[in-house]
């Protein structure tokens, strides 16, 4: 009932068949940062960044914009983890283009192993790591780390 009004988004895992074990469980976020903030009883930015979970806070506000700008479909989004590690916040699969996305509530972005992992592994036409710092720059081939502020602009 929570999915269908739109109040948490349940983000399936991809399932491909790698020869890696994979996560099979849904990540569950909730849709507004509003209420999640609410429900943490976070009535300050002081207290939103002192809190254990201002990087899921970052992670669910920067997925749905992701998620909005893209117009794509419930059916195109996932995310992936590996039981060795490797995990990827979001995967937007339309046709036979493959998005990847990470969200790191950070000033100064670094490529992660994972990073390396899920482009080679899930084919990735690209994988932008968005992030909270002010500057859009190139941070390999095909990885870029994408400031917030840019993302409708840049996406």
């Amino acid at each position: 009932m929570l999915s269908n009004t739109y109040v948490i988004r349940q983000l399936p895992p991809w399932q491909e068949n790698l020869k890696k074990r994979q996560v099979k469980s849904p990540k569950v976020y909730i849709s507004d940062s509003g209420i999640l903030h609410t429900l943490l009883d976070l009535d300050t930015m002081r207290a939103l960044d002192g809190h254990p979970k201002v990087g899921a806070s970052w992670e669910g506000f920067a997925l749905e914009a992701v998620v909005r700008k893209l117009r794509a479909r419930e059916d195109q989004c996932f995310f992936w983890v590996t039981h060795g590690g490797a995990e990827l916040d979001l995967l937007v699969v339309k046709g036979n283009k493959r998005r990847g996305f990470e969200f790191k509530h950070t000033q100064a972005p670094q490529i992660t192993p994972s990073m390396k992992i899920a482009i080679a592994d899930l084919g990735l036409d690209r994988l932008d790591v968005v992030h909270a710092g002010k500057e859009t720059f190139p941070l390999a081939n095909r990885i870029r780390a994408l400031a917030a502020q840019d993302l409708l602009e840049h996406i």
